[in-house]
């Protein structure tokens, strides 16, 4: 008896094994393979960072001592309050400017509106150090504009330095997000509820808070909760401008890049401070847009009204004057990288002397980022292609387990990412520090979101009854998708693409952690010339930096007969 019972489940096993590999198919496969993709490299690096945290550096023991002497002095725990203070400051203004901005662009008629809009775009594209660069040239303590005022007026100007500058910076770079995200939220609100509400005596200023303002609400957090992560994990402007002002970013590089050696354990509990903080900050967002968010679908859609008088004069002064402001830093780094330059200061001669000593960097440093750039963006649309059809289309335990996994590059700055990977990948079986994969996965880690995000969006406008017609037709199911679903998906997964794109040849926090001589990107050459204060050789490379942005727009808008970039 127990021998035929031992032989019936054994062949019960096997039935259950046969079962399992003819279940296996092309979609199966994605899975596991996203899956141990999304372990080794983004999994696996944060649970390393955690366990750094309790380790001592020298000993390797289990401890709390980090995180003692990070609590225990004032010197670290400020730096919370600072970031804090940075991330409100910047996302409360940022969110009054766009959002006004939007209102105004879309519900009325303003002549030179697709200039502003270019313009708009361009103030976001480059990276924030170099929008603090910019303005240290103008306002810093030999600036342009400083000694133009001290020389001419003798008027002292208030220093760029410090909390000020670092909110100026971003405010003036951030606010685009917020303007793009509820335009094209304005832009859906049916127009017959706002006359409805005005039929029943509404002013146009209690229509605004009544109706327009909650319609737009969930649009509103969710911008600027981006806004709020980004200025509070921004390492570039807070490193150029900050001084003694001391954030979480940079006391997290410091730790672990110091001049005195690298206290990697120090700098692994820093960040996971940092990343508990970011975390509970984004799942309270999410929790409140998911009980207030709403699908609006518009059949009446706005029409821009002409504005004349004293509002038409205030609204063209504030539209002009906040784009026009925000561009400078651009225009800026433009203009002086073709001035002749002695020291840190620039000549009022022309010359191309700074390209002239730049030109090798400049070739190396655009061939690397070009180069990790277009292999990181192949891998992101393919990767948040599948990742979105998965969490769409074929949900499962697995499936929703990646789709929470996708929500860590939201709450990982760009200096936390590299010091994970450096922590994992610097020690046998595989050793990717110094290499260019390395920086190539933090590239993929960072941005994906984006793409993913526009994929997920552009995936739920496409009903599944597409795909199921081909397949009843005799298509196999990968066939069908790549046929059917995979060309319709394209125009959505190309907005987020070019964001990505965008921000990966921008990027710098996670850049100058895991870069060698041998690959270094444009905008780590743009900061090491800046903290050498070499201004001249800085803005050559950065215009080198700013019209690859500027290209890749253009190309994008031209290639996909978009009149408009919206999000």
């Amino acid at each position: 008896m127990k021998s035929s019972s031992l032989s019936l489940g054994k062949g019960s096993f096997k039935d259950r094994f046969y079962g399992w590999v003819q279940g296996i198919n092309f979609w199966s496969v994605v899975t596991l393979v996203v899956f141990v993709l999304f372990a080794l490299f983004l999994v696996y690096p944060l649970f390393k960072l955690l366990i750094s945290g309790f380790k001592d550096t020298e000993t390797g023991a289990w401890t709390l001592e980090n995180f003692r002497t990070f609590f225990g002095k004032k010197y670290y725990t400020n730096a919370i309050w600072h970031s804090l203070a940075i991330g409100v400051g910047v996302t409360l203004i940022t969110v009054v400017l766009g959002t006004l901005l939007a209102y105004i662009l879309t519900f009325y008629e303003i002549k030179g509106k697709k200039v502003l809009q270019v313009l708009i775009i361009f103030s976001m594209m480059s990276p924030s150090f170099i929008g603090a660069y910019s303005w240290v040239i103008l306002l810093g303590r030999s600036g342009i504009v400083t000694q133009f005022f001290a020389d001419k007026m003798g008027v002292s100007l208030p220093t760029i330095y410090g909390l000020g500058g670092i909110i100026l910076v971003l405010v003036l770079k951030m606010y685009s997000n917020i303007y793009l995200y509820v335009s094209g939220a304005m832009k859906k609100i049916d127009t017959s509820l706002l006359e409805a509400s005005r039929s029943l005596g509404c002013s146009p200023v209690k229509n605004v808070v009544k109706m327009i303002v909650p319609l737009v609400l969930p649009t509103i957090l969710a911008a600027a909760l981006m806004v709020f992560m980004t200025s509070i994990a921004d390492f570039g402007t807070a490193m150029l401008i900050g001084e003694g002002y001391r954030v979480l970013p940079v006391l997290i590089y410091r730790a672990f890049m110091g001049e005195n050696g690298s206290d990697a354990n120090f700098a692994a509990a820093i960040a996971l401070v940092m990343v508990t903080l970011t975390a509970c900050l984004y799942f309270l967002q999410k929790f409140i847009i998911n009980r207030k968010s709403f699908r609006m679908r518009s059949v009446k859609r706005i029409v821009p009204k002409k504005i004349i008088g004293v509002k038409g004069v205030l609204a063209y002064v504030y539209s002009y004057l906040l784009v026009g402001i925000s561009v400078i830093p651009q225009f800026t780094v433009i203009y002086t990288a073709f001035l002749k330059t002695k020291g840190t200061r620039f000549l009022s001669s022309f010359s191309l002397e700074s390209f002239s000593k730049m030109k090798s960097t400049i070739i190396k440093s655009a061939a690397h980022t070009y180069t990790y750039g277009i292999v990181a963006i192949v891998l992101i649309v393919i990767i948040a292609v599948f990742v979105a059809y998965l969490s769409v289309r074929k949900r499962n335990a697995l499936t929703s387990t990646l789709d929470i996994v996708t929500v860590f590059p939201y709450i990982i700055s760009g200096s936390i990412l590299g010091i994970m990977l450096l922590l994992c990948f610097n020690k046998k079986p595989l050793v990717l520090s110094g290499t260019a994969a390395i920086i190539i996965i933090a590239f993929i880690i960072r941005r994906l979101p984006h793409t993913l995000r526009s994929s997920v969006a552009i995936l739920y406008q496409i009903s599944p009854n597409t795909e199921e017609a081909a397949i009843s037709l005799g298509s196999s199911p990968q066939k069908a998708f790549f046929k059917v679903t995979f060309r319709l998906m394209l125009s959505g997964v190309l907005t987020g693409a070019i964001l990505s794109w965008v921000t990966v040849i921008n990027e710098l926090s996670a850049s100058l952690i895991l870069y060698t001589g041998r690959t270094k990107t444009l905008s780590v050459a743009v900061y090491e010339q800046v903290t050498r204060g070499n201004y001249g050789n800085a803005a050559a490379i950065a215009s080198v930096l700013m019209l690859s942005t500027a290209i890749s727009m253009i190309v994008f808008l031209v290639s996909t007969r978009k009149k408009e970039f919206s999000l």
